[in-house]
């Protein structure tokens, strides 16, 4: 976005605070004794133990510091106006004869498999503001894809 803000589910916020606080307190400290057990096994060039926690240890450091930054810029969305599509929002559609329920969420929460797409992608963001019984025309990379809206929850 461009203003800085990272809007998130209240259900999102949850999961990301729970990963970070898993991360900070659980992990880092496994990763700390699998790097101490490694040390203590000597020549430290050749140590595949020693080199596999510190690569794990620098990854975990970047999340932790990915986590904290989108804490620190995010915010929670209102809560969906009843029946008109928002973060939060499910929203039921049909296209080409088909059924599809999305889940529209901010972009750090998507996850297409499970059916919840970014406020931000294209999709989403058709979809944002309108209400049951509208027509939306998405361009994908497939081509123009109609949908209508059945139901907003």
């Amino acid at each position: 976005m461009s203003d800085g803000i990272i809007k998130l589910t209240q259900e999102g916020l949850e999961k990301i605070k729970n990963e970070l606080r898993e991360l900070k307190t659980v992990r880092r400290k496994e990763v700390a004794g699998r790097i101490e057990v490694a040390k203590e096994l000597g020549d430290l060039s050749e140590n595949a133990d020693y080199q596999a926690a510190k690569e794990e240890s620098a990854w975990l450091e970047g999340r932790i510091l990915e986590l904290d930054n989108i804490l620190s810029r995010s915010q929670v969305a209102e809560a969906p106006k009843a029946g008109i599509v928002s973060i939060g929002s499910t929203v039921t559609t049909q296209s080409n004869n088909q059924t599809r329920i999305f889940i529209i969420v901010g972009a750090t929460e998507a996850d297409p498999g499970h059916g919840k797409i970014s406020a931000e992608s294209p999709l989403g963001s058709a979809l944002l503001g309108c209400k049951v019984d509208d027509d939306i025309l998405v361009q994908t990379p497939g081509g123009a894809m109609r949908y209508k809206i059945v139901k907003v929850e």
